[in-house]
C-alpha cells in the first residue's frame, strides 16, 4: 500500500489497518529504555494517544544506535511518524518503524516562542511539511484541555504499600551488578519511605542481627558520598528474568519512570522489584514531574527541621533529650559520609535493635554498661554503642531490673499489652527519639575502617 505522506490517520483508524503503513501523530505518554534486540539493533517502545484513542498505542523503533532512536525530553511531547507499519503482536496492535522507509520527528508539547514547529529531534529521512503545523497545533490545544491522566501522576516513596505494584518516578544513583544478569538499582525521589514494624525476635541479635541494609556487600564510602542526605534511598531488585528491560543500557543521575515495580519487606526494610512486565523510561530535568520533586526537596533541605523524618512530625517522642536542644538535627546519612572521622551530631532514629537484649546483661559485673543499639532513620541504619557512664546517663543509676526492662520496652516499641507477657517476639513499632552522637575510631592506621559511633549527652526521661 503506497501511503499519502500528506494524510496522518487517527490512532482510532490506525489500529484497523493490519499490515498497512501509515503516519500517525500522538502525545507521547510513556518511553521505554533502549534494550538489545534478538538480533544487532537496539530497540525501544513509545506509547502515545490522542483525541481518538486515550488508551494508547506502541510504536516499536528498531536502530543500530542508541544516537539514532528517538529520546523524548518530556512526557506529552508531540511525535510524528511516518510510513511505520500497524502489525499484531500477541493480542496488541502495534506500529513498527522501518529503518529505511519509516521517519519520525519530536516536538515540544507546549508551544516555545521561535521553535513551536521545529523538531528538536528527528530521523534523517523527516521531510518536515507545512501541514504539519496545524495537526501539532490541535493536538497542543487537545492536550491542554484535556490534561491528560497519567503524564504527571505519580506516588512518592512516602505513599508505597508493601504487596502493591505501582509506578514510581526517580532518579538512579547507583547500579551494581550483583553477579551475571542481577543487578540492584538505587534510587532516591527526595522523600522519606514510611518506618515499618520490626519483627525480629530480641534474643536473636546476638546470632541473626538485623542486617543494617539489604545490599549484597557494603558499598564504599565513595559512592555513599554522591547519595543525597535526606530522603530514602530504595534498593530495587532486577534479577535474571529481567534482562530484556535493558539493564545495561541505563545511566546513573538520570531521573526515569519506572512503570509496575512490586513494594516488599525484608529485614523491616523497604525494597522494590522489577517485574516481567515492568518498564522503565528516561525523564528529562525539565519534565514537570521532576522539576516538582526536586522543587519539593530543595524546599525542603533548608528547613530547620527538613532533616526531621517526615512521620515524626511535629515532633518526636518526649522519652529522650540530649544536652544540646539548640543544635540542628541531622540525618544517619550525614552521619556516615560525614567528611570528618571524629565528629558530633545530632539525630532523630528509631531504636529497632538491642544487644544484649536481657537487661540483666546491659552491665557488666562491676556495673559498667555496656550495649549496642541498632538505629534508624529514612537515610540509613547504623550500630551505635552506649558504653559505660553514657550508658548511666541515659537509663540512670539504679537496681531495679523491672524500671530498666520498662525503659527497653519503651524505646524498642513494645505493644503495652505484651510488656506483662514478657514475650520475646512481638511486632514492634518503635517510636523516634533524639540522641547525640558521636564518631570515633580504634585503629589509627585505619581511621575510616574502624570508626564507629557512640550515644553520649542523651537521657531517658519517659
Amino acid at each position: 500500500m503506497i501511503v499519502d505522506d500528506y494524510k496522518f490517520l487517527q490512532i482510532k483508524d490506525a489500529t484497523a489497518c493490519i499490515n498497512q503503513q501509515v503516519n500517525l501523530i500522538g502525545v507521547v505518554v510513556e518511553t521505554s529504555a533502549p534494550k538489545q534486540s534478538r538480533g544487532t539493533d537496539l530497540f525501544c517502545s513509545v506509547k502515545i494517544i490522542d483525541e481518538s484513542w486515550p488508551l494508547g498505542f506502541h510504536i516499536k523503533f528498531f536502530a543500530e544506535t542508541r544516537a539514532k532512536l528517538p529520546y523524548v525530553d518530556t512526557l506529552g511531547d508531540i511525535i510524528i511518524v511516518t510510513h511505520v507499519v500497524v502489525q499484531t503482536m500477541g493480542s496488541e496492535v502495534v506500529a513498527s518503524f522501518k529503518k529505511r522507509s519509516s521517519s519520525f520527528a519530536l516536538f515540544e508539547g507546549r508551544e516555545c516562542s521561535g521553535k513551536e514547529f521545529v523538531p528538536y529531534k528527528f530521523s534523517p529521512n523527516y521531510k518536515p511539511r507545512d501541514q504539519d503545523k496545524k495537526f501539532i497545533t490541535g493536538l497542543r490545544k487537545w492536550c491542554m484541555q484535556q490534561k491528560v491522566k497519567g503524564l504527571n501522576e505519580l506516588p512518592s516513596f512516602k505513599d508505597i504499600k508493601e504487596g502493591k505494584r505501582l509506578n514510581l518516578l526517580c532518579k538512579i544513583l547507583h547500579i551494581y551488578e550483583v553477579k551475571k544478569n542481577e543487578w540492584m538499582l538505587f534510587v532516591w525521589d527526595g522523600t522519606d519511605t514510611p518506618p515499618l514494624s520490626v519483627e525480629a525476635k530480641l534474643e536473636d541479635e546476638m546470632e541473626n542481627p538485623l542486617p543494617l541494609d539489604l545490599d549484597p556487600s557494603p558499598l564504599p564510602r565513595d559512592i555513599l558520598c554522591t547519595f543525597p542526605a535526606v530522603g530514602t534511598v530504595l534498593r530495587i531488585i532486577v534479577d535474571q528474568g529481567n534482562e530484556s528491560l535493558g539493564i545495561k543500557f541505563l545511566k546513573t543521575n538520570k531521573w526515569v519512570k519506572i512503570i509496575s515495580v512490586k513494594c516488599e519487606i525484608r529485614a523491616s526494610l523497604w525494597r522494590a522489584v522489577l517485574m516481567p512486565f515492568s518498564r522503565i523510561c528516561y525523564l528529562p530535568e525539565l519534565d514537570t514531574s521532576v522539576v516538582q520533586r526536586q522543587r519539593l526537596y530543595n524546599e525542603r533541605l533548608p528547613s530547620t527541621w527538613g532533616r526531621m523524618p517526615f512521620t515524626c512530625f511535629p515532633w518526636p517522642s518526649y522519652i529522650t533529650e540530649t544536652e544540646y536542644p539548640d543544635v540542628p538535627f541531622v540525618t544517619l546519612m550525614n552521619v556516615l559520609t560525614h567528611e570528618e572521622v571524629t565528629y558530633k551530631y545530632r539525630c532523630v532514629v528509631r531504636v529497632v535493635a538491642i544487644f544484649p537484649w536481657r537487661v540483666e546483661d546491659f552491665r557488666s559485673p562491676s556495673g559498667i554498661y555496656r550495649l549496642r543499639l541498632t538505629l534508624e532513620d529514612p537515610t540509613a541504619r547504623i550500630h551505635a554503642f552506649l558504653y559505660a557512664e553514657d550508658g548511666t546517663k541515659f537509663f540512670g543509676d539504679f537496681d531495679s531490673m523491672d524500671v530498666l526492662r520498662e525503659k527497653r520496652d519503651m524505646l524498642l516499641g513494645v505493644p503495652e499489652e505484651d510488656k506483662l507477657q514478657n514475650v520475646e517476639k512481638v511486632s514492634r513499632n518503635p517510636p523516634w527519639i533524639q540522641c547525640c552522637l558521636k564518631s570515633y575510631y580504634t585503629d589509627k592506621s585505619d581511621v575510616w575502617g574502624s570508626r564507629n559511633f557512640r550515644i553520649f549527652d542523651t537521657t531517658f526521661v519517659g
